[in-house]
């Protein structure tokens, strides 16, 4: 007979082949007397038990004994205490992310993005692939795969020869290490992409809270479990965990097999009866990885709350108790605040030493999370608050910079003396014989520079701006000579000045064999420092951080050249040509996040640029336009 309403039924049995657990299984569904098979992956028929209630609504085909529905002919809902949760089909959310212009930095198309469960097995193999740019990967080698053949396993990234029978048509993708059979995964796809584009651009890993939890406090002593106290304890509990239940033989599989392969052995003895078990009212995030090339349109994020939708519906991984709380603990949270960019507040270290956050799906979660951050003498301290910016406050100038009545005259001589017959004859073709140049570029010229303004200098090439930002750094640094001393005139600058230049060809930081990473904190002295001047500078790729200067690009150099001055910690900051070598979209990241850091630690700040778009996001106090020996300002938009 043929359906489409929503029919009661329980399980009576499942198949899931061993070595294909992930991406097949079959559930066997008792419904009105007729059994009938149902095709879904493992990952999702595997937390089913024999005697437990399910819906079934058939989509396409007959019900009747016997019959075997494949994966787009029915829909199944698991009945809980609490209602029925939807199993399959798995998850799926179209999203829709903004793609700006590296040219212009204008809106030019949308990411067409599709957010789904990986129930297939090219969307393991894609996870793999995924899985080594994750930063915290200790691993080379981050997938077990294994011949049907000969059953032989290996450890590859990318589907593997099979070394024995010489073919890969029938090696198969085993599983991800680190991960386990509660794992779950949300993969990310291009609906529309160009020839070029990756169809996979990201995925998050969603696994149980882990078993245990303790707490170190500032003082070094240790609360045990910490959740306990915080939270009803039935929200992290029940979890299994086989490693530490079944120690002594998971060390002879160790022995025997190796680490990843005994480790695998040990789950498939266990795995039953640890997924029969595991009932929590909270879910953790343990892996999100974006494809390097997608990091900066806001993947990272659009991934996590695509996975915070996933996780509420469907109540990942177990899919039986709503679920109140996420959890994450993440050592990269202390230095780049992306999770709390997507609304994660910060509770704890572990006794580790490793940060905890949790994102609240409920108002019970949320009430819980606010009360303790409330109400705990450390959490009331830092606010739920993990990765602040460190780099502070600079000595403010105690007084304006001033130009009181400055010139700047330059003179030059030109003449052919020394010249090949052919190019003075040229030259004096033109009526260039000998002559003495003299060039006002500035003229009369009165300004006062407040302590903490930032300012753009605007001009025509060989107007002037440079000329005006040696003039400040010769006062500021107490330079002499014909380059740093008007031809008339006085500059005054505090006596606190702090001077920090960036001319390119002409004045620059120099960099060594070391990495940007260890090049700026040997001047900050602080890790977080560092790496929150390298993030401002747009440098927040772990793999950029141990990169050395000479492996950089050239809009990378740009941006090491300018950490490396802010590292200084100046007061007053005079950058020539900023982001000149950047895209567009990349230059208005990096004026807006430096405009933001000058404020914040009070730096004066003159900037010269060309770009509109430059000026527009660095929101100056002022614009100063040079040109024909005058210096006039601005204080609206450009």
């Amino acid at each position: 007979m043929a359906s489409r309403s929503k029919l009661r039924g329980r399980v009576v049995g499942s198949e899931i082949p061993r070595f294909r657990s992930r991406w097949f299984g079959i559930l066997q569904v008792e419904v009105d007397g007729s059994e009938v098979s149902l095709l879904m992956s493992g990952t999702v028929a595997q937390w089913f038990d024999t005697g437990e209630p399910v819906l079934l609504e058939v989509r396409n085909g007959l019900l009747r004994d016997g019959s075997r529905l494949g994966f787009d002919d029915y829909a199944l809902w698991r009945v809980t205490v609490e209602g029925p949760v939807q199993a399959w089909p798995v998850f799926s959310r179209h999203h829709e992310s903004q793609r700006v212009s590296p040219v212009t930095g204008e809106p030019v198309y949308t990411y067409k993005i599709r957010a789904r469960e990986a129930a297939y097995e090219r969307d393991f193999e894609a996870v793999a692939e995924l899985e080594q740019y994750h930063y915290a990967s200790e691993k080379e080698l981050v997938a077990l795969w294994r011949c049907d053949v000969c059953g032989e396993i290996m450890e590859a990234n990318t589907k593997p020869t099979c070394p024995n029978c010489g073919t890969d048509e029938r090696v198969h993708i085993l599983e991800i290490k680190g991960s386990t059979p509660a794992s779950r995964f949300l993969v990310l796809e291009l609906v529309e992409r160009e020839e070029y584009e990756p169809q996979y651009v990201a995925y998050v890993r969603i696994d149980p809270p882990v078993p245990k939890m303790h707490r170190r406090l500032p003082d070094g002593s240790i609360v045990r479990d910490i959740r306990e106290r915080v939270f009803p304890e039935d929200w992290f509990h029940p979890v299994y965990n086989p490693e530490e239940l079944l120690r002594e033989r998971l060390a002879e599989l160790r022995r025997r097999y190796g680490v990843q392969v005994g480790l695998r052995r040990l789950w498939e003895e266990v795995k039953t009866e640890a997924l029969r078990r595991t009932n929590a009212a909270a879910s953790r995030v343990a892996r999100v990885v974006v494809h390097p090339d997608y990091r900066s349109d806001g993947l990272g994020q659009l991934s996590v709350r695509a996975a915070h939708e996933w996780i509420r519906e469907r109540r990942i991984p177990e899919m039986r108790r709503r679920k109140h709380l996420v959890e994450t603990i993440a050592q990269m949270a202390r230095y780049n605040p992306f999770f709390e960019k997507v609304g994660f507040r910060y509770v704890w270290d572990t006794a580790s030493g490793r940060p905890v956050l949790y994102y609240p799906l409920t108002d019970e979660g949320r009430e819980a999370l606010e009360r303790f951050l409330r109400t705990d003498p450390v959490a009331r301290e830092h606010g739920g608050r993990l990765c602040v910016p460190t780099y502070g406050q600079v000595e403010r100038l105690k007084g304006p910079i001033r130009l009181e009545d400055v010139s700047m005259v330059f003179e030059s001589e030109l003449n052919v003396d020394g010249l090949p017959d052919r190019l003075r004859d040229l030259l004096e073709a033109f009526g260039v014989r000998s002559r003495v140049i003299q060039r006002q570029v500035l003229r009369n010229v009165n300004l006062e520079i407040s302590p903490g303004e930032v300012i753009a200098v605007v001009g025509a090439s060989g107007a002037g701006k440079t000329t005006l930002l040696r003039l400040i750094w010769g006062a500021c640094g107490g330079l002499r000579g014909r380059k740093f001393e008007p031809t008339a005139g006085r500059v005054r600058a505090p006596e606190n000045s702090r001077v920090g230049v960036l001319i390119p060809g002409e004045r620059e930081p120099r960099f060594g064999d070391e990495s940007i990473l260890e090049h700026v904190y040997a001047r900050l002295g602080d890790e977080r420092t560092a790496v929150e001047v390298l993030n401002r500078c747009g440098l927040s790729d772990a793999v950029l951080y141990r990169a050395r200067y000479a492996e950089l690009s050239t809009g990378q150099r740009e941006r090491a050249r300018l950490a490396s001055v802010l590292a200084e910690r100046p007061n007053v900051l005079l950058v020539d040509e900023f982001a000149a070598h950047l895209d567009a979209l990349t230059a208005m990241r990096i004026a807006r996040a430096f405009g933001k850091l000058a404020r914040e630690s009070g730096i004066t700040a003159l900037v010269v640029t060309h770009r509109r778009e430059v000026i527009r996001a660095l929101d100056p106090d002022r614009i100063l336009f040079v040109g024909y020996g005058t210096v006039s300002e601005s204080k609206g938009g450009y």
